[in-house]
């Protein structure tokens, strides 16, 4: 079974997660991230020298001999330019120079600056055989926008397509731009920004103190706004069946030096309560994402369903309570992973993030396959 390039992104993104601290330089940053980048998720052959070029040398005007880190080749003809800093520094247009001598004298219309975590991709839209000052994607391995992966896709080695990258880009470009800004204005609302939904709100003059009170409410109001959303969009993929509440009937996990485990049978719930309003976080959606990723290597992602209870967010096996894949305890200060044995006992894991139910994804994938031999089903189902 192929492995989707969804599923190698996450893997490699969990690698960068685990072994990020302990990378210091900027050849093992190459070593032990971007070169799995270009092989496991690009598919291109990192020892195979008519795919992957290191240390790719053209003549640059006066600069002679100067080296750039990687040339990817396809067709026969260079397309692909990467140059790589190490893992703990930032990326900066500045660290760009060498990308923009090399774009100006080969074939090359996509160039890769990157710091094994993330990735940014520039082209010449702006003019041609230059390469442009803002990148049209960027993917960060640390907070991956799926929406950016069919993209990423064009780009492999199997399904290369140079022609509907550059007709995306421009759109992907300023798309990705305006997206970023819209997150700082969420994180920290520009003056701008406040007095502009102020004024469309307050009839009355703006004052300094209006603006001050202003500065708290449009905050408050666009989170409130983006959790509606996401509540709706999920409402309407769960459908009106799913669960209002659900209460697990067990004792409260205890915390061990490992992991904190406690025993829960999958089926034991106490009666629903539909007067309780069931509210899905972001952490919630990032956590089913995560568990969809992990499992689709066993099984096809539509199979994998999720509804949202008072008390935890449920991830389940073709929608059905008696193949429970996951559940997320989100909803309180220590946040657990729930997963099940074969018996469909839950044992309880705590956690820190969403991001650390990567650590526990052989377990996940061992569930949906214990359905899946019990089915006689497989993968392909």
């Amino acid at each position: 079974m192929s492995v989707s390039i969804n599923e190698r992104v996450y893997d490699l993104a969990t690698k960068v997660r685990q072994h990020k601290a302990a990378i210091e330089t900027e050849e093992a940053t190459k070593n032990a991230f971007v070169m799995p980048f270009i092989g496991s998720v690009l598919g291109y052959d990192v020892f195979n020298p008519s795919e992957v070029i290191p240390e790719f040398t053209a003549d640059v005007g006066v600069k002679k001999g100067e080296k750039i880190d990687y040339a990817l080749v396809h067709g026969g003809q260079v397309q692909i330019l990467v140059e790589c800093k190490k893992v703990t520094e930032p990326l900066k247009i500045q660290h760009s120079s060498q990308l923009f001598r090399y774009f100006a004298v080969t074939n090359a219309r996509v160039a890769v600056l990157t710091n094994g975590e993330v990735y940014e991709f520039y082209t010449d839209l702006d003019a041609p055989n230059r390469m442009d000052e803002k990148p049209f994607l960027v993917l960060d391995l640390a907070a991956i926008d799926a929406t950016l992966l069919p993209e990423l896709v064009k780009l492999t080695r199997e399904s290369f397509d140079l022609d509907s990258v550059i007709n995306a880009a421009g759109e992907l470009k300023y798309i990705g731009q305006i997206k970023r800004a819209l997150a700082a204005e969420f994180r920290a609302p520009s003056s701008e920004w406040v007095k502009f939904f102020a004024s469309r709100v307050y009839e009355k003059s703006v004052t300094a103190k209006v603006r001050e009170q202003f500065e708290t409410l449009v905050p408050k109001a666009a989170t409130q706004f983006l959790t509606e959303q996401v509540n709706e969009r999920l409402k309407t993929a769960l459908g009106d069946d799913a669960p209002a509440a659900v209460t697990p009937s067990a004792p409260a996990p205890v915390r061990t030096t490992t992991v904190t485990v406690a025993e829960v049978p999958a089926g034991e719930v106490d009666e629903l309560d539909a007067t309780k309003l069931v509210v899905t976080t972001d952490e919630e959606i990032e956590g089913f994402q995560i568990v969809r990723a992990i499992v689709c290597s066993e099984v096809a992602v539509e199979r994998v369903a999720a509804r949202d209870t008072q008390t935890y967010f449920g991830v389940l096996l073709d929608d059905n309570n008696r193949k429970p894949v996951a559940r997320l305890w989100f909803n309180r200060t220590q946040k657990y992973l729930g997963v099940f044995d074969e018996n469909k006992t839950e044992i309880r894991l705590a956690i820190d993030s969403p991001q650390d139910i990567y650590n526990h994804a052989e377990t996940l994938r061992k569930t949906v396959a214990n359905y899946l031999s019990r089915e006689g089903g497989s993968a392909a189902q």
